[in-house]
Parts: C-alpha cells; sequence; structure tokens
C-alpha cells in the first residue's frame, strides 16, 4: 500500500514527457555550428531552457547524492541571466550555451529517467 505522499511523488514523475526532452535534446546536441543560424539557436536555447527548469523543480534525490547536487549547482550558475547569451552575443558564444545546456539537461533527464524507472534513448 503507498502513501499519499509516494503518489503524489510517482504522479510527479509521470508530468515529464522523457521522449519528447530526449528528442530535442538530442537534436540539439546534432547541430552544426555552421549550419544553424542564430534564431534557430535562440528559439533551441528557450525551449531547453523551460525542459531544463521542468527537471530541476523535480526531486532528483540532490540532498543525497553529490553528482546531482553539482548538476543543480552547475544548472543554476547556466539560469543566470548575467550566463546567458543576448542579441549583442556571439552566434558562437549562443550556440555553446545551448549546448550547454542540453547537455546538462539529457544529464538530469538521465536522473530523472531512472528515478520514473523510463528509458532514454
Amino acid at each position: 500500500m503507498s502513501t499519499v505522499t509516494e503518489r503524489q511523488a510517482q504522479d510527479s514523475l509521470e508530468l515529464i514527457d522523457v521522449e519528447l526532452i530526449g528528442d530535442s535534446t538530442d537534436c540539439v546536441l546534432r547541430m552544426h555550428l555552421g549550419a544553424s543560424k542564430r534564431n534557430d539557436i535562440d528559439a533551441k536555447t528557450l525551449i531547453t531552457i523551460s525542459h531544463l527548469e521542468m527537471l530541476l523543480a523535480e526531486d532528483l534525490g540532490a540532498d543525497d547524492d553529490d553528482a546531482v547536487r553539482g548538476m543543480y549547482r552547475q544548472a543554476y550558475r547556466l539560469l543566470e541571466l548575467a550566463n546567458r547569451p543576448t542579441s549583442e552575443s556571439t552566434t558562437f558564444a549562443a550556440f555553446f550555451y545551448l549546448r550547454d545546456v542540453a547537455n546538462l539537461t539529457r544529464r538530469l533527464l538521465w536522473v530523472y529517467a531512472g528515478k520514473a524507472g523510463t528509458d532514454v534513448r
């Protein structure tokens, strides 16, 4: 018999679309700088940030796992407005910021999927 808290935690784990985030991060990580337009980079950055923020809202065990806690610190550092690319940033800087966000999102997705008992492609 599960408790209300356990059911709420399980319901929370089911709210995130693992396949969607996996596909989204795969798409970003397959991008090439020379073949990417700045407006595409900026659009994918907003989407990837939203995925990262969703994962950060979940209890992924940061209290008990130093590696997960480190990923949370990296994520909060990346998400600080001062660290985000602006319209004056080079395409190069925007592209690699996007890749950093996608890589970290992907790593947190693996943690999330492990807790939810689902697979990440």
